[in-house]
């Protein structure tokens, strides 16, 4: 039987379960647009002149994060967007979405720059991986790319970096730090009020996002994007949460955004208990760091 949009007569093309409607394509994008400007606006206004970095990876998040951004600001001659991608070395996977992020940068008149694992830590992803350190790949992964993407964005002028994690993303980082008993790192997760000296602040348009009406909005937005899982992500911790958010979002609808308002609710609490740290330089590389090395010259150290 076919469905009807609840806000008119045209065929849905999907069904919000956590709010019991139907919805066409055009109301669709305009439920996903107002969504996203209106977190953008919670996270901070910016203010020109500025320019905003867009981590972009190639995938379906954020490929949407670079055109929604583009489609906010473009029309401000105060903002500039860029893109910047961290190339971690992975044969086979990274360079094919490489093709993808040029071809959205040329279609959207976008600068692209692009900083590898290589050049900055000595090391691709796959030599990494092929050490078989205990730690597994993504925590290796995850402190490198935080460094890249820092790293660029400094020497590039950026004023702000837009991230792509979604909703999805944010409740399963929730519930990891919980269970891990890491208070102090969930106080730290974005979007930052707060600029730390040396660090890029953080901004996450698609954080009240889900997934599924990520990859529903690049669809029927037409966008190019790499639509493949990263063959080290298989043994992450994460999958597992991936696992609950999602039986949890299945039995009781609205769960991912539950967990993430929260959240939201206790976070100025947990920054009062747990205030950001005295950052000073490593004394290695010079980057942002609360101890005397930072944790991408202590991952070094490990595998040189």
């Amino acid at each position: 039987m076919t469905k009807i949009c609840s806000k008119c007569k045209k065929q849905s093309v999907t069904y919000i379960r956590y709010n019991g409607t139907h919805l066409c394509r055009d109301h669709f994008i305009e439920y996903f647009e107002r969504r996203v400007k209106k977190d953008i606006k919670k996270q901070g206004k910016t203010h020109g002149p500025a320019k905003i970095g867009v981590a972009v990876s190639g995938g379906k998040d954020s490929i949407t994060t670079l055109h929604v951004m583009h489609d906010i600001f473009s029309k401000r001659s105060d903002i500039q967007i860029i893109c910047i991608t961290v190339d971690e070395g992975i044969k086979g996977y990274r360079d094919k979405s490489i093709k993808y992020i040029k071809n959205n940068c040329k279609l959207l008149d976008v600068e692209s720059y692009i900083i590898s694992f290589k050049e900055v830590t000595g090391f691709t992803m796959d030599e990494i991986a092929a050490k078989k350190d205990e730690l597994g790949e993504c925590s290796y992964c995850g402190v490198f790319r935080r460094l890249c993407l820092n790293q660029k964005s400094k020497e590039l002028g950026v004023t702000k970096l837009a991230t792509g994690h979604n909703l999805d993303d944010m409740a399963q980082s929730v519930l990891m730090n919980f269970v891990s008993g890491d208070i102090k790192k969930l106080a730290r997760l974005g979007p930052h009020k707060k600029v730390q000296p040396g660090l890029i602040p953080r901004i996450m348009p698609l954080r009240s996002i889900p997934e599924k009406e990520n990859m529903l909005y690049a669809i029927l937005k037409n966008l190019q994007f790499q639509d493949a899982e990263c063959p080290y992500s298989t043994r992450a911790l994460r999958g597992s949460f991936r696992n609950i958010v999602d039986a949890l979002e299945y039995q009781t609808p609205g769960a991912r955004h539950s967990i993430l308002n929260s959240y939201d609710t206790i976070k100025d609490m947990l920054l009062e208990k747990y205030p950001q740290a005295i950052i000073s330089k490593c004394i290695i590389c010079g980057e942002p760091t609360s101890q005397k090395l930072c944790k991408a010259c202590i991952l070094k150290k490990r595998i040189s």
